[in-house]
Order: structure tokens, then C-alpha cells, then sequence
């Protein structure tokens, strides 16, 4: 199981939106899309986990692809550098 960073996305974004775009490529096993807690919209970015040969299909197909007028950044989740405190 691999999980994608999607970013650029525009605050209209929906989870099915993501899903439905990304289940042309092979099964979304689980998805997340960071919202504002506020007003509900999309943040800009979010996660989808699939397999990795159909992750490796979706970031080959999707990756600088116009999405509502947006260009998508698609790419494996990288682990956040963690910070030590002193």
C-alpha cells in the first residue's frame, strides 16, 4: 500500500472528487482531504492511499494534470522531518 500526496487543488474539492479521479487508475483504498475547520473547503492538498503499481499509474497520469483549472501535484507521501527540542 502506498500513499499520494495530491496538492494544488482548489478550495472546491470534494473527497469524491478525489476518489472518482483516482479510481481510473485502480482501487482507492482510503482518502483524506484536508479541509479548513472553519468553512468546510479544501486546504489545497490531500491523501489517497493505493496500491503501488496503481499509485505508480496515477502519479505517471496525473501529476501536472489541469484539474479546475489547476495544475495537480501528484507524488508518494514523503515523512515529515522531525523537529528536536533543546
Amino acid at each position: 500500500m502506498k500513499k499520494l500526496f495530491i496538492g494544488n487543488l482548489p478550495a472546491s474539492t470534494t473527497e469524491k472528487d478525489l476518489q472518482s479521479l483516482f479510481s481510473e487508475y485502480g482501487t482507492v483504498r482510503s482518502s483524506k482531504l484536508v479541509t479548513d475547520i472553519f468553512s468546510g473547503l479544501c486546504k489545497g492538498f490531500g491523501f489517497i492511499e493505493m496500491e503501488g503499481h496503481e499509485a505508480r499509474a496515477a502519479i505517471a497520469g496525473l501529476n501536472g494534470k489541469d484539474f479546475n483549472g489547476k495544475p495537480m501535484k501528484v507524488n508518494f507521501e514523503s515523512p515529515k522531518a522531525r523537529h528536536r527540542r533543546r
